[in-house]
């Protein structure tokens, strides 16, 4: 991947607006630009071509970073962990799939931050499985969903319902609960009574190895599913494709209504459209992974 030695950086002693000022004076795209210059950076490995991608792009990693304050971390190095998973997706984007880079590169920032935030928050590894992780990043705004904004320990009937809403277990909900309540405890932390019977917390630790085989075949399954979900858009056109995207593959859905006055028809007619491309999409993704011997042929 081409360097980018003259972009802007976020850093404490900058301060965020000033950075956040100075990545607005970069123009955003038409999807004519956008193509043209993925298509020199494909074919070519154009460096100025990737650069003008990124530079046009920072405003959507800083404001999907910003989306990740609350876990004691600098924002200036979430930002920079967000540009970073940025700039992987540009390394990767193909344009001939059909997709806007924004769309494409929103879930490289999200895992990008994510990854950083898991290696970063706690000494202790949080939890392998993406359940926990899932855990992790969303059991504050399931408190606040249900109002569970008390200190301490969740109520029973709460947890039971975070727990079923994530799809963990109660005891995994108790547990997150409390390590993002009160943060990490020293391992040298005296457990008992002084005395003899006085240990360290590290020596009531579990062993619990990381399941490494079942980290892989996560990763791996995500990996092809999302290849399949690429693979599969080829089978929609060009109206479908975007309005399947704006509605069902965005963090906040475009509405009805402002689609069908971008396609100057009916809102019944986007969610006629909306519902054929996703059927359309799913029988082209059980076709494609028939053909890759993932289903039993039909």
């Amino acid at each position: 991947m081409t360097t980018y030695t003259n972009l802007p950086a976020p850093s404490p002693e900058q301060g965020l607006n000033r950075y956040l000022q100075e990545i607005r004076k970069f123009p955003m795209l038409e999807p004519e630009q956008e193509y043209m210059l993925a298509k020199r950076w494909v074919d070519h490995q154009d460096a100025d071509s990737a650069h003008q991608l990124v530079t046009s792009h920072l405003r959507l990693a800083a404001k999907i970073a910003m989306g990740y304050r609350g876990y004691g971390l600098p924002q200036a190095e979430v930002i920079s962990e967000a540009n970073v998973g940025l700039m992987q997706a540009v390394k990767r984007f193909d344009p001939e799939k059909g997709f806007r880079l924004a769309t494409y590169a929103m879930w490289w920032i999200r895992a990008s931050i994510q990854e950083y935030i898991l290696r970063s928050w706690s000494l202790v590894k949080l939890g392998t499985t993406s359940a926990q992780k899932k855990l992790f990043f969303n059991l504050r705004k399931a408190k606040s969903r249900i109002g569970a904004l008390e200190e301490g320990d969740l109520r029973p009937e709460n947890v039971a319902k975070i727990a079923h809403d994530l799809n963990v277990t109660e005891g995994e909900v108790v547990a997150m609960n409390r390590r993002l309540s009160g943060g990490d405890a020293s391992l040298n932390a005296m457990v008992g009574s002084e005395g003899d019977s006085a240990t360290q917390w590290q020596d009531w630790l579990e062993d619990e190895d990381a399941d490494q085989a079942g980290d892989y075949a996560e990763r791996d399954e995500y990996t092809t599913r999302m290849s399949l979900l690429t693979s599969a858009m080829d089978a929609l056109n060009d109206r479908e494709r975007d309005i399947l995207t704006q509605r069902r593959l965005m963090d906040e859905p475009v509405t009805l209504e402002d689609l069908s006055t971008r396609y100057s028809v009916s809102r019944e007619r986007i969610r006629q459209i909306e519902v054929r491309a996703f059927e359309k999409l799913q029988a082209r993704m059980t076709e494609l992974a028939r053909e890759k011997g993932m289903l039993e042929p039909a």
